[in-house]
């Protein structure tokens, strides 16, 4: 038979239960008939709803939910019944009235065990995470037999209930209530381990459901995760990445706040339930994303790596809140070595980017002098990489960029505000190796215009990739306007090689008195040499609409001041020599640069006027 005689005595009942049971109070001086009485008024009430009896009505119906103000009615007594067993004790250990009281004492704990199983099982749905933590923000009061006017009573019977509160969140209150109340009454009667143990397999149950249903696997092993393809590891990413949060900010959230609630009578047990039931699958669910860091580590892998960063590290605050007590330690040492762990990945996947960028083996030119497929992967990569400021802000913080010469100063543009940010940097530096290796591709090329245009257009992209992503927050304006100006010095060192042959044809001086014959030879060696240079460059590509336009202008401007000069000085009676007016030379030049490929010689004055709205 269990001891339970000399437990402290428990608080007064609430002055709110009926006159025809006197309160129980550890400073009392109890009189014979007094205990007599206590005592008979609770094997009134225990028996009553003593379910051991098959055929008794109490056998299939709740006490709570039957009738409350007598379920109120019923702890008060088997408080009471404590406090007469403890003062019994102390008069006669072998005294025949504690033995029946005890007897008492056990149907009604096996009653409340009942009670507590029925309110849990039924109220499954009412006590989701959403139900429990409303409550918890509604309700400043939490002891069933506090306040002259219960809890419990007031969401029973609306003497100040909220219209604002809907009838699942009034169930749950009054489930809550419930709960507690038998729980404070089972624990101070030294049957808490009964109750616990109902607790923690209902709960742990619903904790466990409610993960599968968001999608989450149970131990899935690094060996079972390399079997399969990216695909199908990125969609269980995406699954765990919604299911987080969920866990997080409603599942486990919820489960500690219903925990201590109902366990509020002791700080041992609610700790002991609520890692008992939430322990194992939170440490599952958190070390999902560490066996991914585990995995091959790819570049293009990385984009993933960061989003289970970013979702441990945004959680992370909660999770050590919520997982506070010494029992769910291995809880958060597993959140923050899982944050570790895709640290670790992230700049390993790093490293290997940049070293995929200084091996890339490609060795054919673009066609045209276009934008490298190497330019678009790398910048492409890069704008992505700089959504992830704040997580690569933590993962590149201690990780100094290692480099065997220095940067220089003038590379960054404002070194102040890169010397703040590891991850300008970084960024700065992935850039500068992609710029480097571009350089290096140029001698494919064996035009040195055709060159200079590759450079222009490469590195316009790459300043259009910064200025329209967040790239632009790490590479401020002194970067960009650094390279804009590197852009135009490579668009001038085409224009110069690329029409030099075109424009040293005329005289130096266009407006210089010549000879008919020395104005006719002009004009042919003009006319060849920018039919060869169209010609040439027909193919050639400059897919950016800006530049593009900027490099037609410059060009037209400089071939239209000499040529409209000889022109206009030189185009009597040379008719059929005179093979372009100078408006002519504009409409060819709208042609260019679009990569046509035309092979034909340009043939007459009037080709390709008005195309692309030139």
């Amino acid at each position: 038979m269990r001891n339970v005689f000399f437990k402290s005595p428990s608080p007064s009942p609430s002055p709110s239960r009926t006159a025809m049971i006197p309160p129980a109070s550890p400073s009392r001086t109890f009189s014979e008939s007094l205990m007599a009485e206590n005592i008979e008024i609770a094997e009134s009430l225990i028996t009553k709803w003593d379910f051991t009896n098959v055929s008794s009505f109490a056998n299939v119906t709740s006490l709570f939910h039957a009738d409350p103000h007598e379920a109120k009615q019923y702890l008060n007594s088997v408080r009471d019944l404590q406090a007469a067993m403890q003062r019994l004790v102390t008069e006669d250990t072998s005294s025949e009235k504690i033995v029946a009281a005890q007897n008492l004492m056990q149907l009604a704990m096996k009653r409340l065990e009942k009670e507590f199983y029925q309110i849990l099982s039924v109220n499954r749905a009412n006590l989701d995470p959403e139900s429990v933590s409303s409550r918890s923000s509604r309700s400043s009061t939490s002891d069933f037999e506090e306040s002259g006017e219960s809890e419990e009573d007031e969401f029973r019977f609306g003497t100040e209930l909220d219209d604002s509160i809907s009838d699942v969140e009034r169930v749950s209150m009054i489930a809550m209530a419930d709960l507690k109340a038998i729980a404070d009454c089972m624990i101070s009667s030294g049957y808490g381990r009964e109750c616990v143990k109902i607790y923690k397999i209902i709960r742990k149950s619903i904790v466990d459901e409610s993960l599968y249903h968001l999608g989450v696997e149970r131990q899935i092993s690094l060996s079972h995760l390399q079997k399969m393809d990216w695909e199908m590891v990125e969609l269980k990413i995406k699954t765990w990445l919604n299911a987080v949060k969920v866990a997080v900010k409603a599942l486990f959230y919820g489960e500690r706040i219903l925990c201590d609630h109902v366990f509020s009578a002791s700080d041992s047990i609610r700790e002991s339930c609520f890692s008992e039931i939430s322990k194992e699958a939170a440490i599952s669910l958190f070390g999902f994303p560490e066996t991914v860091a585990k995995c091959k580590k790819t570049p293009e892998k990385i984009f993933r790596t960061l989003d289970l960063y970013e979702a441990i590290s945004e959680l992370l605050p909660e999770i050590q809140s919520i997982f506070s007590y010494e029992s769910t330690s291995t809880v958060r040492s597993q959140a923050i070595n899982s944050l570790i762990k895709l640290g670790d990945a992230v700049r390993t996947m790093l490293m290997d980017f940049e070293t995929a960028i200084q091996k890339d083996p490609s060795k054919a030119t673009v066609p045209g002098g276009g934008v490298h497929p190497l330019t678009r992967y790398v910048m492409n990569y890069i704008s992505l990489l700089a959504d992830y400021s704040g997580a690569l802000a933590d993962i590149v913080a201690d990780w100094p960029l290692n480099v065997q010469t220095p940067l220089p100063e003038s590379y960054f543009g404002s070194p102040s505000k890169l010397d703040d940010s590891p991850v300008s940097v970084r960024f700065a530096w992935l850039v500068l190796v992609l710029l480097c290796k571009l350089d290096g591709k140029v001698e494919l090329y064996k035009d040195v215009a055709l060159s200079y245009l590759f450079l222009a257009n490469n590195l316009q992209y790459v300043v259009a990739k910064v200025r329209s992503s967040n790239l632009k927050l790490f590479l401020d304006d002194d970067w960009v306007n650094k390279h804009e100006l590197t852009v135009k010095q490579y668009a001038s060192n085409y224009e110069r090689m690329g029409w030099s042959k075109v424009i040293s044809s005329l005289p130096e001086d266009p407006t210089a008195e010549i000879s008919p014959d020395q104005a006719r030879d002009c004009y042919k060696k003009f006319g060849a040499a920018f039919e060869e240079a169209y010609k040439k460059q027909s193919s050639w590509v400059v897919p950016d609409p800006k530049l593009r336009d900027e490099i037609k202008v410059s060009v037209a401007r400089k071939l239209g001041a000499s040529y409209g000069n000889f022109y206009e000085k030189n185009r009597g009676g040379l008719g059929s020599f005179v093979k372009y007016a100078p408006d002519d030379l504009g409409n060819h030049l709208s042609d260019l640069f679009y990569g046509n490929g035309s092979t034909g010689s340009v043939s007459s004055s009037s080709h390709s006027r008005g195309r692309r709205g030139h």
